[in-house]
């Protein structure tokens, strides 16, 4: 009795059953598959009808091992939850698939050795582009193995791209693409420094951060070239939440009278730093200036409305497709998105509260 075929049987077929199908040989059909050599029309037509009569999908796994990419974006981020990570996961899942690819989301929960596990994983499964979004950590060995990653990727035929945050050295194969931090900051503290304000609170520092760094770098510039000192007192750390912008702004107008505005490193904290001192009975911007950083849609929406920096989320995803899938050559290629601040309703004068 003649054995049945796997497709015969209700197994998933096989490529060999593809290739017994269409008459030809089981190279033949890897070729139709890979897409990159040449075959003759009429083989090809021949192949694509013996996958579609047999329902046959392409096994990735297969692929991968074969050395093929398998048409997909890794985006790897700290909290999909969060707005500023949720509007570039957007632009990056709209450019995937207006690019053909299919967009795998994951998730690291602000753990370093979390992020390297995923980017080793994604670089195993042949992904084509494994694009790392918000900011670094300032340690030595974590940069040292994202460096590996990134040539062990470009040796693969994919790309790591490092969205919102610095390069990892001009030697390394790795795409940027950023957004100026501290130029914004920089811009945001010159504007409450020229509104008056002597003794401004930065709330949200994080040390070793490079997007923290980085704001903090744009605040200092602004202090000095105004003349006026930076109490290293009112750089306080916390996490980019409106919980911890809540408690800090609570803590903070208990220990301090003297501070007139307050920078938020993000506008999440904003919110916070809002609602702590609307329950303090203090006014905002008459008594106390407020401003944020990113401009989430949130921003326009707080009562009153924040004055903040826009960062544009949705084309820093897009871009870092883009780059991703279309980079010429192994060097590193880099591009700067600008910021610039939104004035809306949180700042004026200082006033001494009472």
């Amino acid at each position: 009795m003649p054995k049945k075929s796997n497709a015969e049987s209700g197994k998933r077929p096989t490529i060999r059953d593809v290739a017994a199908l269409a008459g030809v040989s089981v190279p033949t059909v890897s070729r139709v598959l890979a897409g990159n050599y040449p075959v003759a029309p009429a083989t090809r037509a021949k192949v694509l009808r013996a996958m579609r009569e047999l329902d046959y999908v392409v096994n990735a796994h297969a692929r991968a091992l074969a050395g093929a990419t398998t048409k997909t974006v890794a985006f790897v981020v700290d909290d999909v939850t969060g707005p500023f990570y949720a509007y570039i996961a957007r632009g990056v899942e709209q450019q995937a698939a207006s690019e053909g690819r299919l967009c795998l989301l994951c998730t690291t929960h602000g753990d370093p050795e979390r992020e390297l596990a995923v980017v080793e994983l994604m670089r195993e499964q042949h992904a084509e582009a494994v694009i790392v979004v918000g900011g670094a950590w300032d340690d030595d060995k974590y940069n040292e193995r994202m460096r590996y990653f990134a040539s062990a990727l470009d040796r693969s035929g994919s790309r790591l791209v490092l969205c919102g945050r610095p390069s990892l050295g001009e030697d390394v194969p790795a795409t940027v693409v950023h957004y100026d931090n501290e130029g914004g900051a920089y811009a945001m503290t010159s504007h409450l420094l020229s509104a008056g304000h002597k003794v401004v609170a930065y709330l949200g520092t994080g040390i070793g951060h490079s997007t923290t760094d980085e704001r903090i770098r744009g605040f200092r510039r602004a202090h000095a070239d105004y003349g006026i000192e930076v109490d290293e007192s009112l750089l306080i750390p916390g996490e980019f939440s409106k919980q911890s912008g809540y408690e800090l702004t609570r803590e903070l107008i208990a220990k301090r009278d003297d501070v007139t505005a307050v920078f938020s490193a993000t506008d999440m904290i904003a919110a916070g730093v809002l609602k702590a001192l609307r329950e303090a009975g203090i006014d905002v911007p008459k008594d106390m200036s407020v401003v944020g950083f990113d401009d989430i849609p949130l921003a326009s929406d707080l009562t009153p409305a924040l004055t903040t920096v826009h960062v544009p989320h949705e084309e820093l995803g897009r871009e870092a497709v883009r780059l991703g899938l279309r980079r010429e050559g192994t060097g590193v290629d880099q591009v700067v998105l600008g910021t610039h601040i939104v004035v809306r309703e949180t700042v004026a004068p200082p006033r001494r509260r009472t």
